[in-house]
């Protein structure tokens, strides 16, 4: 059997279904600008303001550094390709983003359920907040992603790239995915894309298990609190973060928890554009927007003497 292990592979790219590519290029392109000046703008204002140095700010950093990620991890590469008029990428390339997306994916997803109990302890138990949100414990949180995201990838990637590819070199999508790639092979991969599925439900289930309990908790003071301006800080203070856990876990639970049979790779595409680059965009959005804390910050940057003289 002729195993091309070390190949190129064929990226279909996104704007080849397009009835406009030139239109489709252009917002892409100004959606992955408007994302990554947000993201590090926002990564700027929480490192340079000291009023910003807390635990739910430190937790946002790194957000906006997976945010950063994403889009370059994938992007550039799509650009690239759009441009030169073609859509090879070497076998290095693909595993690197096989590695890096899945280990950002699945940090994320965990980041965003520790998130979850930060505002729990902020809005169940403020008097202890400097004691359960001590920087130890950001600290433990942060690593604790970190780690989980290298695992999974470490795995997925090694276990994805060590199957033969020898026939159609050509995937189906416009970067390397798993469950693209694993539609290629010519072994059998069904044992590895059911423990795939079970792991996919496992990492998605417990985080939103975590999300739902503390959120739980939350709306249960909410309600027994009297006070109307009570109620309207627990909801600033919660609400960027349930809608950046929408947004996110709606296209993760789209992607790896509903069987491939229900949805087709033009589906596949747009759902990755949105967990790829449209959710790493809006979210410098979500949580500035609402937030007066942030814009202060950004009026002293802006205000800064040696900023005016120039």
């Amino acid at each position: 059997m002729n195993q091309s292990v070390a190949s190129d592979f064929i990226l279909v790219g996104l704007f080849s279904r397009s009835g406009s590519p030139q239109l489709l290029f252009f917002l892409v392109a100004v959606m992955f600008i408007m994302g990554l000046l947000g993201n590090t703008t926002l990564l700027f204002l929480i490192c340079v303001d000291s009023r910003l140095h807390t635990p739910m700010y430190f937790l946002l950093s790194q957000l906006s550094l997976f945010d950063v990620g994403f889009p370059l991890v994938t992007i550039p590469k799509m650009a690239s390709d759009f441009l030169q008029g073609e859509g090879s990428i070497s076998f290095g390339c693909c595993a690197a983003q096989i590695f890096f997306l899945t280990l950002m994916g699945v940090a994320e997803g965990i980041l965003l359920a520790l998130m979850s109990y930060d505002r729990y302890v902020a809005v169940c138990h403020p008097l202890q907040y400097s004691l359960l949100m001590r920087r130890q414990m950001c600290l433990l949180m942060v690593i604790s992603s970190w780690l989980a995201g290298v695992l999974n990838a470490c795995i997925q990637t090694s276990i994805t790239l060590h199957f033969p590819y020898c026939a159609s070199h050509t995937v189906d999508h416009f970067f390397c995915e798993v469950p693209a790639l694993l539609k290629l092979s010519c072994a059998d991969t069904s044992t590895y894309e059911l423990a795939l599925s079970t792991s996919g439900v496992l990492i998605l289930v417990l985080p939103l298990s975590l999300i739902a309990t503390s959120y739980g908790h939350v709306l249960g003071a909410v309600l027994r609190m009297r006070s109307e301006e009570a109620h309207h800080k627990a909801f600033t203070t919660c609400s960027s973060h349930i809608t950046a856990v929408g947004l996110f876990y709606g296209a993760a639970v789209f992607m790896y928890m509903v069987p491939g049979a229900y949805h087709s790779p033009h589906q596949d595409n747009m759902v990755s554009l949105f967990y790829s680059l449209i959710t790493p965009t809006l979210n410098p959005l979500i949580y500035s927007l609402r937030n007066r804390e942030v814009w202060m910050a950004l009026v002293k940057v802006l205000h800064r003497p040696g900023l005016r003289a120039k």
